[in-house]
């Protein structure tokens, strides 16, 4: 099957390839996880791109890609595609090292219509307009986020050519009103209005400013009842609302806004999860699943150890009903976060704002500015996109927002766009910050009390899934700067780590036959500096545990410590992810082909030794 030829092929032998991309996705897919239902939604309208414009000149740009597994399969990876989000296989996204037929590498959401502005300028500058046009599909979800609409503003101004596909599957931009919309829609979409249109527009040149009033009204007088108002008062052409499963028709207006020769957005609405009956509608938890069973639908057995997310979810829960002052906000995340659960107990407190970082970082801050207490809930990947706001305005004005950073460490599947290792890097440079993280359940309900009375900016980060598994000593509250020495010996080697680091510490030090010390260091900014010299009278070779980067991280902040101190006979080591990104897979054979397993850091502390 990797060599599909899709051009070659009427609509109705598309519609038998559009059947088999969706079982080969739906048996992958069940076997190794990923995203299904906006997958299968897409299915038709991937098929018609392929049809229409060629993959291999014409950049095909796939907002978040997630959605983009028809296309990997129609672009010679059919053999390959069970290897999906394995290590060392596919990725889930777009990957251009992957395949040329990847224009772009895409994880994260609302980037396609400013990378498509983008590719239509180099393609101006390089002549290629008559032989050469973006292709953008974005999903609904995606055009929540302010980029795009900065995209929108310079496309609809500059008129590059361009064509955008609006892959509607959740609501309509604007809800078309009843049967005049549907039948008003239809007929936009065919040749036959545009035709006339661009005939009108000639027209009207021609019999100066009256004709054009008139003809401005009678157009608005249409749109009023149409959804394509929004994109046509920002000089961008649009057609639909069309039917995303309807091959023929998706073939023919591809065609027709392929010839229009300026910016066009396409509006198709799609069901999700076409064609997995139990997967079909709006449900959230279809969107990206774990192995699950085709014919019942329920997923493989889960681990019994309970996630850091429902623990943040509980601890949380607990100290909004006892303080009416605690608020949070999540950026289209609810279930990821476990901020669903506060959603549906306090409406009027906790919100999705949708894919806006940072609207959801800079409406916090204004909120504590009034005496609330946010909980800004997102995943560490994530709040690369507020990373201003966070700054400009939280930190600079010393704001008491919280910033609750889920799937901070190595996330798996998922790879390189999503794994959240920066976040100590870059929230450590910025003054007013303070950070610091929880290493099990009794202490991640600690460190949610002291941020819930901490009256500065302030990160907690925590893991996906559950903490490192190994029996660590009873916690005790937490306090600014100070962290908890959990084993102390004569030992030469001490081992500091932090949040999830320090259970990897632990199962580490288990594969030595020599005792060491173990610090949980809880604060990385402000350090406790006492306990630190403390420790380097007695303790000369430090090994740091920390599920980050090691640039800017855990390590260079001891490092930073240490000179400043003037301590030189100290000898650093740290354990943390090396300068490159990490790629996808099981986390645990991400972990091994690090070099990060317990049994292979116990021995490079004995060969450092």
């Amino acid at each position: 099957m990797n060599d599909i030829n899709i051009k070659e092929k009427n609509v109705k032998e598309l519609e038998t390839v559009c059947e088999d991309i969706r079982e080969e996705i739906l048996r992958v897919v069940s076997k190794n996880g990923g995203h299904l239902s906006s997958t299968l939604g897409a299915t038709e309208i991937i098929v018609a791109m392929h049809k229409v414009f060629d993959s291999k000149k014409d950049p095909f740009i796939f907002d978040v890609s997630h959605q983009a597994y028809a296309h990997k399969l129609v672009t010679g990876r059919w053999e390959a595609f069970d290897t999906l989000r394995q290590f060392n296989g596919l990725c889930g996204y777009t990957k251009p090292s992957e395949s040329d037929d990847d224009y772009f590498v895409a994880g994260h959401s609302s980037t396609s219509i400013s990378l498509g502005v983008g590719a239509a300028k180099a393609i101006a500058l390089k002549g290629e307009e008559d032989s050469r046009v973006p292709v953008v599909l974005i999903g609904d979800g995606s055009m929540t986020a302010g980029m795009v609409y900065e995209a929108l503003n310079e496309l609809g101004d500059r008129k590059y050519p361009m064509v955008i596909i609006l892959n509607d599957n959740e609501m309509s931009i604007a809800k078309p009103i009843g049967a005049i919309s549907r039948v008003l829609s239809s007929v936009m979409a065919g040749p036959f209005y545009q035709k006339f249109k661009k005939h009108t527009e000639n027209f009207v040149d021609n019999f100066g400013e009256g004709a054009h009033y008139i003809a401005k009204r009678m157009e608005e007088g249409l749109k009023l009842i149409t959804p394509g108002i929004l994109f046509e008062e920002m000089g961008i052409d649009y057609i639909g609302p069309i039917d995303g499963h309807n091959l023929k028709s998706l073939i023919e207006t591809l065609v027709l806004a392929k010839g229009m020769g300026k910016p066009v957005i396409v509006h198709c609405q799609t069901l999700k999860g076409k064609g997995y009956e139990i997967a079909e509608g709006q449900e959230e938890k279809w969107h990206g699943v774990s192995p699950f069973d085709i014919e019942s639908g329920n997923s493989a057995k889960k681990s019994s150890s309970k996630s850091a997310t429902q623990i943040y979810t509980e601890a949380l829960m607990h100290l909004a009903k006892n303080n009416e002052k605690i608020v949070g906000a999540t950026a289209a995340m609810p279930t990821g976060t476990g901020l669903s659960d506060l959603m549906e107990a306090y409406p009027d407190r906790f919100w999705d704002v949708a894919i806006a970082e940072q609207h959801a970082v800079t409406s916090m801050s204004a909120m504590a500015k009034e005496g609330f207490k946010p909980f800004c809930t997102i995943y560490s990947t994530f709040l690369q996109r507020g990373y201003d706001q966070v700054i400009h305005d939280t930190c600079l004005m010393d704001l008491p927002v919280v910033f609750a950073l889920d799937r901070a460490g190595i996330v798996g599947e998922d790879g390189e766009t999503h794994q959240g290792v920066f976040d100590i890097s870059f929230l450590r440079a910025i003054p007013n910050m303070t950070l610091f993280a929880p290493r099990d359940e009794k202490s991640f309900h600690q460190a949610m009390a002291f941020a819930s009375e901490y009256q500065h900016p302030c990160s907690l980060r925590y893991p996906r899934g559950s903490f490192a598994e190994t029996d660590l000593p009873d916690s005790i509250s937490f306090e600014l700067a100070k962290s908890q020495l959990l084993r102390s010996n004569t030992s030469d080697i001490l081992f500091i780590g932090y949040g999830n680091g320090v259970g990897r510490a632990y199962e580490t030090a288990k594969f030595l036959a020599e005792e060491v010390s173990i610090l949980d260091l809880r604060f990385v900014k402000p350090l406790d500096k006492e306990m630190l010299e403390n420790l380097a009278q007695k303790h000369k070779k430090w090994f740091v545990f920390s599920d980050s980067a090691k640039m800017g991280g855990v390590g260079s902040a001891i490092l930073e410590f240490l000179a400043e101190a003037k301590l030189t006979d100290i000898e650093v080591v740290s354990f943390e992810y090396s300068d490159d990104f990490i790629t996808h897979g099981n986390t645990k054979l991400v972990e091994e082909s690090l070099g990060l397993l317990p049994q292979q850091l116990a021995e490079k502390v004995k060969d450092s030794l």
